[in-house]
């Protein structure tokens, strides 16, 4: 079997952190976000190779990440764009990656932005006993949330209906883009771009597919994240810390209280601050701030400011507001 992580967006909701690093770097404790999937699919025997989609933008920055990681399973393969306006979609650029990887073989399908709570495992012995297009999917508890996504109705396991970012949900459901696609199934995927359907959003391929063979749903409840916007990166980093902080070894912390879901990076300095749940990166330096649900990019130096729900990019230099 074989795993595609897609790694491609430009994520221009989390600027200006990810506009120089793709999101999927992003840390999540000790580790990353794409790591924590790597992880799992390094240690399933059941996959034999990963394929890791992204732009050419950013392929420099994989190469250097996979070099310098412990993982020995994936592929690097890229998209030929270097900006947003010049995606394929999501299927499209599905497509070209299993013509361009000549991938005949079963085949897990996961965003690299994905921070779920279950092993990948969990999801891939689901998919390999239904033998049938599956996907993940989490409630999310909400109809307005649920507008942003694709929502399934179900039938016990089996998908009976798929919506894609409805205006009026009619459940709560929604798909994780996490797949499995039989091999067959990814062969179809010349013939429903060729017939002119959408290229963007995998759901629409989803919903084609339920004409042509059953789609199964794996549900999990405890927790999930799209690594989207500063908003969800946030709550993400809440979970994971659980109101704790998560201080490097060789960050400074003097005369400061860090409240809850505090992430402080190797090398930063606070001093004679004030932080809850806010992320500072490496080599920043705070003195005298208060710092409430924000983002704070590295090599970054602030004096004297009370910031709530900021997003500070890299090498940043602010005193006093100015």
């Amino acid at each position: 079997m074989k795993a595609i992580v897609l790694a491609g967006g430009y994520a221009t909701r989390l600027w200006p952190i990810t506009k120089n690093r793709p999101k999927m770097f992003l840390p999540i404790g000790d580790t990353t976000v794409i790591d924590r999937i790597f992880a799992d699919l390094e240690d399933d025997d059941r996959i034999s190779e990963v394929f890791v989609s992204t732009n050419e933008r950013f392929a420099e920055d994989f190469r250097e990440h996979l070099a310098e990681s412990r993982f020995e399973k994936p592929t690097l393969t890229i998209e030929e764009t270097v900006a947003e306006d010049e995606k394929f979609g999501v299927v499209g650029a599905l497509a070209q990656l299993v013509d361009r990887e000549n991938v005949e073989e079963d085949t897990v399908v996961i965003a690299g932005d994905n921070l779920i709570s279950f092993d990948v495992s969990e999801f891939i012995d689901f998919f390999e006993s239904k033998g049938s297009p599956s996907l993940a999917a989490y409630d999310v508890g909400s109809r307005e949330k649920a507008k942003s996504y694709g929502l399934v109705d179900l039938d016990g396991d089996e998908v009976v209906e798929f919506q894609e970012k409805p205006d009026d949900p009619n459940s709560t459901l929604v798909s994780i883009a996490c797949y499995g696609f039989p091999a067959d199934a990814l062969g179809l995927l010349e013939e429903y771009l060729e017939s002119g359907n959408n290229p963007d959003e995998p759901g629409w391929f989803i919903q084609w597919l339920q004409d042509r063979s059953s789609v199964y749903a794996f549900t999990f409840e405890e927790a999930w994240f799209d690594i989207g916007t500063p908003e969800s990166y946030l709550e993400a980093i809440a979970w994971y810390l659980g109101g704790d902080t998560h201080v490097a070894e060789s960050a400074t912390i003097e005369n400061s209280r860090l409240g809850e879901n505090v992430h402080v990076m190797p090398d930063a300095e606070v001093v004679d601050s004030d932080l809850d749940k806010s992320i500072v990166f490496s080599d920043a330096t705070l003195r005298d701030c208060d710092i409430r649900s924000s983002i704070i990019d590295r090599d970054t130096d602030l004096n004297g400011l009370n910031l709530q729900g900021a997003l500070i990019g890299a090498h940043t230099q602010i005193s006093n507001g100015r």
